[in-house]
């Protein structure tokens, strides 16, 4: 007889498996790390603020994690995390960039500076933590899957957010270039590019009632989306349910880029 075909649903599983998960002190990456660890994984959680929160959740959950205060604007945090991370577990299985920050201005009024610092989180640390993660997994020549966190903006253009752009357009690519050499070795290179999101990042536009009211009009879901939203997509991604999956940028975002 032969043995029992296994469970889709133990595809999805991440028992034994070890996380990093940048920017995961509030919003989607607190989403996307309790949902890991919902899935079996041991979660390293990094932000530069507090994460106690996120901790707490988690613990209270059942799972398992440690939290890693860094700050990702210093030039030299990306690789120091890594090494951290792996101090304290021993490894790590999967990483999630999704660690950025926005600055607004009119493009002719956008400074030098803000240009610096957005791409410097928002792309430069993605490259190190990608590259220091994928040369340990594969002098292991092990499995592993990162997932970038792409946006609307890897798609569009936007108003008043040129670096906030360009980084996430960069970001589509690299999610490409990086698939391209790194699948051979094992590793998934995917992202993820949320909506029109309720959170920290987007309070101004929810704010704004013009913009509100143009935005939900475009959006066929008829909502902004909400963190949660974020949770199948980054487990599937994580998971050995996405083992052929390579080198996509999944819209989670209500059916805006359909319209």
């Amino acid at each position: 007889m032969s043995a029992p075909t296994p469970s889709v649903l133990n595809l999805f599983k991440l028992d034994g498996r070890v996380a990093l998960v940048t920017g995961a002190s509030r919003g989607l990456g607190a989403s996307m790390a309790s949902a890991l660890a919902e899935a079996g994984a041991k979660v390293a959680l990094a932000a530069r603020s507090d994460l106690q929160t996120t901790a707490k959740h988690i613990r209270a959950q059942g799972g398992e994690c440690e939290a890693f205060t860094t700050d990702l604007a210093d030039r030299s945090a990306a690789a120091k995390l890594v090494e951290a991370v792996i101090a304290r577990f021993g490894k790590i299985d999967i990483l999630v960039n999704n660690a950025g920050i926005i600055r607004r201005a009119n493009f002719l009024e956008y400074s030098d500076q803000d240009w610096d610092d957005v791409l410097d989180v928002n792309l430069r640390s993605v490259f190190v933590l990608s590259r220091e993660f994928a040369r340990r997994v594969a002098e292991k020549k092990a499995r592993g899957q990162i997932i970038n966190i792409a946006s609307m903006l890897s798609f569009q253009g936007g108003i008043r957010v040129s670096a906030y752009t360009a980084a996430k357009s960069a970001l589509a690519g690299l999610t490409k270039a990086m698939c391209n050499e790194l699948a051979p070795l094992g590793i998934n290179v995917n992202a993820i590019a949320p909506g029109y999101m309720a959170t920290d990042n987007t309070a101004a536009l929810r704010a704004d009632a013009a913009r509100n009211r143009s935005i939900l009009e475009r959006i066929p879901a008829g909502r902004w989306g909400e963190s949660d939203d974020l949770k199948g997509a980054v487990v599937f991604l994580a998971s050995e349910a996405s083992a052929y999956v390579h080198g996509v940028t999944l819209p989670v975002d209500g059916g805006w880029l359909s319209r």
